[in-house]
């Protein structure tokens, strides 16, 4: 049975799947992928949550959201590091994830949910059109994102 659970992104277990993910992304990333492990921190309440996905005693995705300058609708969270898996994948978890994340934003007030992600990544960019998210300009300058995505929650 799947189960969400927030936990510091610091924790061995959120630091694991983080590890896993980086990796994932440096094989098939085109050129330098740079990754940062994220401050414990930035996804403490109420300026964000990273929440780890249990598949019964096996921590098998993660994700989080922090808090980012507002944008012109006020209060702005981006999403970050949203893994699942490969093994679990196909099972609606990624949406189930999102989902999460999202309502916890908007339970702090968030007008607006950001992110940004890697052309590459064809089937996270699939589940964040399908989620409501839309194409907007760059809000940031990550090096590794070559699209940005906002949904509006107000």
């Amino acid at each position: 049975m799947v189960e969400l659970r927030p936990m510091p992104a610091d924790d061995p277990v959120s630091r694991g799947l983080l590890t896993d993910y980086f990796a994932m992304r440096a094989e098939s990333f085109p050129g330098q992928y740079t990754p940062a492990f994220p401050s414990r921190t930035v996804f403490e309440a109420p300026a964000g949550v990273f929440v780890v996905v249990f598949d019964g005693a096996d921590a098998v995705g993660c994700g989080g959201i922090r808090r980012v300058a507002d944008g012109p609708t006020g209060i702005r969270y981006e999403v970050k590091h949203l893994y699942l898996a490969p093994s679990t994948r196909g099972r609606g978890w990624g949406r189930l994830l999102l989902d999460d994340l999202e309502r916890r934003a908007r339970e702090w007030g968030a007008s607006e949910l950001v992110l940004d992600t890697h052309h590459t990544l064809a089937a996270a960019g699939g589940l964040y059109t399908s989620s409501g998210f839309t194409e907007i300009e760059p809000y940031n300058d990550n090096p590794n994102a070559t699209r940005w995505y906002g949904k509006r929650l107000t």
